[in-house]
């Protein structure tokens, strides 16, 4: 917040001392505002702003239904994972045969049946564990405040302040491109993981298969799978480090690893 307050104060000094010649000083200004407004984001408007993304995702893409046999393998392995943060969750399954799933801020968690064809029950609940992490600990929202600031589309919805605008197309795919190629910090993946843990436990689910599923993704990345592998794996830095991690968690705990 104190580089953003020095950044509209300097552009205000420049402004008055006649020192953009060369530069649009209402552009500069209107960045600097904007970027302090990105930062008072709350997550009733993140929520609100990513359920309007997911709602036109879900439109153009394959839902299985509920009587497909992917679908009713998620809503078993997902048993008691009912919401995070007293938001409650929605899953559901693109027929896509990339490898990728993802949680958003507003409770939704999408699957593809690429990752499901790759990964045993327990694996794909690991990576769903781990992605509830990312939206309990704000993440989401920490990326969007970021994205705002340097997105001229996202950027525009500073400029709503503290009311929930309707999306253009344009920023909805702005908004898209950013949760799809979300890229964590080391301390924000190991907060997910840990999270990840702790609430993969107090749902009577083995956390081992966060384990499992940083095994798989490390070992298709370096077997040169296809980019759709090595795109979900690089998001997820120092994997290595991470297995040790968890797995001395899981020892420590009590935790039995599964069979697979």
């Amino acid at each position: 917040m104190k580089k953003i307050v020095i950044l509209v104060s300097a552009a205000i000094m420049m402004s008055s001392c006649g020192m953009l010649s060369n530069l649009d000083s209402g552009r500069l200004m209107e960045s600097g505002l904007g970027a302090l407004q990105a930062l008072t984001l709350t997550d009733e408007q993140v929520d609100e702003y990513v359920h309007q993304y997911i709602t036109q995702l879900d439109a153009q893409s394959v839902v299985l239904p509920e009587s497909n046999s992917y679908t009713k393998r998620l809503r078993r392995l997902t048993q008691n994972l009912d919401g995070v943060n007293e938001r409650p969750l929605n899953f559901k399954v693109y027929k896509e045969d990339e490898v990728n799933a993802f949680a958003c801020a507003d409770g939704s968690v999408r699957v593809y049946t690429g990752i499901m064809d790759i990964m045993t029950d327990n694996e794909l609940l690991g990576v769903i564990g781990h992605e509830m992490g990312h939206v309990a600990l704000h993440h989401t929202r920490k990326q969007m405040q970021r994205s705002m600031i340097t997105s001229s589309a996202l950027g525009a919805l500073a400029s709503t302040g503290g009311t929930i605008a309707s999306l253009t197309d344009s920023q909805l795919g702005a908004l898209g491109e950013m949760i799809m190629n979300a890229k964590y910090s080391r301390d924000q993946e190991t907060e997910a993981d840990d999270y990840g843990y702790n609430y993969l436990c107090k749902a009577g689910k083995n956390p081992w298969s966060m384990v499992m599923s940083f095994e798989k993704l490390q070992n298709l990345s370096s077997g040169g799978k296809s980019s759709p592998v090595t795109n979900l794996f690089s998001s997820h830095p120092d994997t290595g480090s991470r297995i040790k991690h968890i797995t001395e968690r899981c020892v420590t705990d009590g935790y039995k690893r599964p069979a697979k």
